[in-house]
Formats: structure tokens, C-alpha cells, sequence
């Protein structure tokens, strides 16, 4: 494992390598746009940190591997890294026609670009497509409905994302203070419709459970949130929303189906085996 942070995955592994963070090192971020940027290096590494590149040689020398030739260094991978980039451009015909003296200079370049005249290209297919033809093939997709459905155990859409100030598992910007300070609890959003049906008071606890779990949580009141349905992200360790979710595969992209599943709601931090609670639905199964 590599990572700037001793995460709860990191914690799981045998060997963990000290990574450096995005401002720490330099290298090349590429876009959705087919934009190439370049991060500099702008801060010294802390700690026993060590540059990400320096790792991989690193480790390549230990597996018999001589790699010695890039020039990594513990702590300065500047020069390294062109020289990765370059072996890329030979491999690699999106990017083939942008040298790094141009990245350099420049700081950012879309491909395609046959070279370092070309500002490159807006738009990548043009006159053919890269199939049998030269065509694009389109097809039409059909609503698949979801692997689990609401019934009267489990009356309620739970959806899972992200939220603004916490990314993905919140294993940086939960360190944050400043963003911890705006959202230090776990929060589940609903509508203030359901809250009411609940008898849930806005900042109140609820019990969200599945046929898999149960997390217990802060409600939000939150009118963008469809009635009989609840988001939540799933940034949050202390109320594990991922374990609730239905891990039935996709038939066609073999995806996970995490951000749709059946739950049912209580309030207070425990969901009843049996009996009633938001608008009378009788529940008979415990998570």
C-alpha cells in the first residue's frame, strides 16, 4: 500500500510506502477533457515521506530489477519523471506528439496534437471512428430496474454519494479542520416530509437498516431529497453506509449495485425487530 496517510485500508496491508502528496511532487495529471497539466513540486516532503516515483524504483531494485536510470531520488523525482513521460510518448499515440519541454513550458496541452506546433485537437473523432467501418455504433439501452426494490419491510430508497466537503472515504479532507468544523457528524438527508412521517426532530438520531446492516445517524432535513428516499455519503467510518448496500452485480458493466437499495427507517439508535414506526408499516425483519 501507498498512501500520505495511514488509512483505514492502509492499516490492512503488510507494507505501507510513504507517499508523497500532489503538492509535493511533480508530475502530470490528465483530464476528462484530454487536457495534459503539469503539477510542479512545491513543497519539501515531511516526515519520512519519500517521492512516489523513488518508491517504484525502489521496489523494482528489490525484485531484481534494475531501474536505477531514471534518476529517482528519495526526495526530488523532477528529472525521473520526464524521463517516464518521454518512454510514455512511445507507447502511447494520444500523447505521442507532446514532448515534455513543451509541457514545461506551455503547462498544459490537449490531445491529440501531432507535435509541439499543434495546439490540439477540440474534438477527437471527426471524420471516422476507430471501428470496423469507420462508424459509430449506437445503441439504444432499456431501463433496467434495480436487483432490490422496496416492499413493505423495507418501504425506502437509500442512495449513496458524496458530499461537498468530504471526498470519497474522507481520508484527507476529513483531517481537514476547517471542513471538519462545517461537517464533523455523520448525517443522513431526507426529506422534511418523511422527518414528520417519522416523528424525527431536524438534527435528530435515526437507524437506517437493510437485509445487510444498520448504521445509526444525524437526520437532515433536505426538500432536494425525493420523499421515500434517503441519502447518505459514505465518508462516514463511525456509520459504515457501505455495508448496508446491495453487493448484486450489474449483468452487463459487473458494477456493484451500491447506490440503490431498500431500507427502512426508525428513529432513536436502533431499528425494532417487529411493530411500527414511519406511518404504521409493519416491520419482520431485522437487519
Amino acid at each position: 500500500m501507498q498512501d500520505i496517510f495511514l488509512t483505514e485500508t492502509a492499516a490492512l496491508a503488510d507494507v505501507v510506502l510513504p507517499a508523497s502528496a500532489f503538492a509535493e511532487k511533480t508530475g502530470t495529471y490528465t483530464n476528462t477533457d484530454r487536457t495534459v497539466q503539469v503539477g510542479r513540486q512545491a513543497l519539501t516532503l515531511p516526515g519520512q515521506a519519500r517521492q512516489d516515483l523513488w518508491c517504484i524504483t525502489a521496489m523494482a531494485a528489490q525484485l531484481g530489477l534494475d531501474w536505477s536510470g531514471y534518476g529517482a531520488t528519495p526526495s526530488d523525482c523532477r528529472d525521473a519523471v520526464a524521463r517516464v513521460w518521454e518512454e510514455m510518448r512511445l507507447v502511447m499515440p494520444s500523447i505521442a506528439g507532446i514532448s515534455w519541454a513543451r509541457l514545461a513550458r506551455d503547462g498544459a496541452v490537449t490531445y491529440p496534437c501531432s507535435g509541439d506546433d499543434d495546439p490540439g485537437q477540440p474534438v477527437v473523432f471527426t471524420q471516422t471512428f476507430p471501428r470496423a467501418g469507420g462508424r459509430g455504433l449506437f445503441v439504444p439501452a432499456d431501463i433496467v430496474p434495480p436487483d432490490e426494490q422496496p416492499d413493505d419491510d423495507y418501504p425506502m430508497v437509500l442512495i449513496t454519494g458524496r458530499q461537498l466537503e468530504h471526498w470519497h472515504t474522507g481520508s484527507m479532507t476529513r483531517r481537514s479542520g476547517v471542513l471538519d468544523a462545517i461537517e464533523p457528524d455523520p448525517v443522513a438527508w431526507l426529506h422534511p416530509g418523511e422527518l414528520e412521517r417519522l416523528g424525527v426532530a431536524r438534527g435528530g438520531l435515526v437507524t437506517i437498516a437493510s437485509r445487510r446492516g444498520q448504521v445509526s445517524l444525524y437526520a437532515r432535513a433536505d426538500e432536494g431529497t425525493p420523499p421515500g428516499a434517503v441519502f447518505v455519503a459514505f465518508c462516514w467510518y463511525e456509520a459504515a453506509v457501505n455495508k448496508l448496500t446491495n453487493p448484486k452485480l450489474d449483468p452487463m458493466g459487473k458494477i456493484p449495485e451500491l447506490k440503490y437499495c431498500a431500507v427502512r427507517i426508525g428513529p432513536g439508535g436502533k431499528v425494532p425487530l417487529t411493530g411500527s414506526f414511519g406511518g404504521g408499516q409493519l416491520l419482520s425483519q431485522d437487519a
